[in-house]
């Protein structure tokens, strides 16, 4: 590949929400009518795995019905030309049926599950999912899915990939989530960065040099992709 600059996208909620996806950011702490710390802590699994595993399962339908936007085809469009890595927050898959390749997932995987012995056995999985399904080492399977008070395991290597990057770009995400908030500290003092949010919210002490855009992702995106590309 000649041209070596490297871009790095962080993107969250509002990347998906135009399309169609919505999160419990929306309503005010629930997810389709759902408390978040009934459907998504490990102790909540524990104590009514057919509430959570119903809730999921509606969740796998819903992505089923949605589409990439405009903002995640044009990412792809840049990574044909340009070396593109991108660090998500969201759990659909719409980067990569985008047409992006190099999608790292903070959050865990809606169309995977994962053994509750095993940790690293993790198995695609498309359709309904109850406690009776087991894995092929015998054990009760759990959505692939970080929840509330676990580790997030892939920060250190999103923090490299920041670490390394010439050019960030934000999208669709509060910026106040945390760890993940954390990960536009890693980017190198040189490195170009901009926010794409319709409500952007940007840490002051980072105000001096974010290239701010008050836009939708599926607006916002294909605009600053075309520029990377013209440059």
């Amino acid at each position: 590949m000649e041209n070596k600059e490297r871009y790095v996208i962080l993107s969250g909620a509002g990347m998906s929400a135009d399309s169609g996806l919505k999160t419990f950011r929306d309503a005010g702490g629930l997810w389709e009518g759902h408390n978040v710390m009934e459907v998504a802590t490990p102790e909540a699994f524990a104590r009514d795995p057919l509430t959570v595993h119903r809730f999921y399962n509606q969740r796998r339908l819903q992505l089923k019905e949605a589409q990439p936007n405009a903002g995640h085809e044009a990412l792809a469009r840049l990574e044909k030309q340009k070396f593109v890595q991108i660090v998500t927050q969201n759990v659909d898959n719409l980067h990569e049926r985008g047409g992006s390749l190099q999608v790292l997932h903070l959050h865990g995987e809606l169309m995977k599950v994962r053994s509750t012995k095993n940790p690293d056995l993790v198995l695609d999985w498309e359709g309904e999912l109850g406690p009776e399904d087991k894995g092929p080492d015998g054990a009760s399977l759990r959505p692939h899915i970080v929840w509330f008070g676990e580790d997030v395991s892939e920060m250190n290597r999103a923090a490299t990939w920041v670490q390394q990057a010439d050019h960030i770009l934000i999208v669709g995400t509060s910026m106040q989530v945390y760890p993940a908030a954390s990960l536009v500290h890693f980017a190198p003092p040189e490195a170009s960065i901009t926010f794409i949010d319709p409500n952007p919210q940007v840490p002051v002490e980072l105000m001096h040099r974010i290239d701010v855009r008050s836009t939708s992702a599926a607006q916002g995106v294909p605009l600053w992709v075309e520029e990377q590309l013209n440059k």
